[in-house]
């Protein structure tokens, strides 16, 4: 069983933002295996599930607001009794170039506060993929105004494709294992 957690913020106000793009990869996820969202109160998060070949995935979107998504992965992980390398979060990554997408098992938080969350409930020891949202030229801004901006016209025309493919690799990965997708990745990027 592989527990896939979307890191965003809930609330209409953040659909669309940069900071949401792990909740829009994991509904494209739930949505091409045509399942729904429960919200579940006791695990800070709305989950729901697949089977993808021989394994049992476990999708969930945390409720807790990005800064506390360790509350969520740690209550998702006793519940469904899930160990540290099974889970895979999927994140926004400001490091990254737009439409970059990177995969890869451990490592710092990279200064963003769900990741940061996470490593200090389980530890760094788990799959994340990481979404690239650095556009060009973001011209001066705070690193936290730029993340809740929502995506640009431009950016949203792209996205679709970087959500498609960002879906393949979690596929791709659920089923071959990360290291052979993160090699994969590297190498053709």
């Amino acid at each position: 069983m592989k527990l896939v957690v979307g890191l965003g913020n809930v609330g209409s106000e953040y659909a669309l933002t940069r900071h949401n793009l792990g909740f829009l990869t994991v509904d494209e996820l739930a949505t091409r295996h045509n399942t729904s969202w429960k919200t579940e109160g006791k695990l800070y998060a709305d989950v729901t599930s697949f089977q993808l070949g021989d394994e049992k995935v476990i999708l969930a979107k945390p409720d807790t607001y990005m800064n506390n998504s360790g509350k969520a992965v740690t209550a998702l992980m006793h519940y469904y009794k899930i160990e540290v390398s099974d889970v895979w979060v999927v994140s926004d990554d400001l490091d990254l170039a737009f439409g970059k997408v990177r995969l890869r098992i451990g490592g710092s938080s990279g200064g963003h506060n769900g990741l940061k969350s996470i490593i200090g409930t389980i530890g760094a020891e788990f799959v994340r993929l990481r979404a690239g949202i650095r556009a060009e030229h973001p011209g001066r801004i705070e690193a936290i105004d730029y993340v809740l901006q929502k995506f640009s016209t431009d950016e949203q025309k792209e996205l679709p494709h970087i959500i498609q493919q960002a879906v393949e690799i979690l596929e791709t990965g659920l089923v071959e294992g990360p290291s052979a997708v993160s090699a994969t990745i590297q190498s053709e990027n």
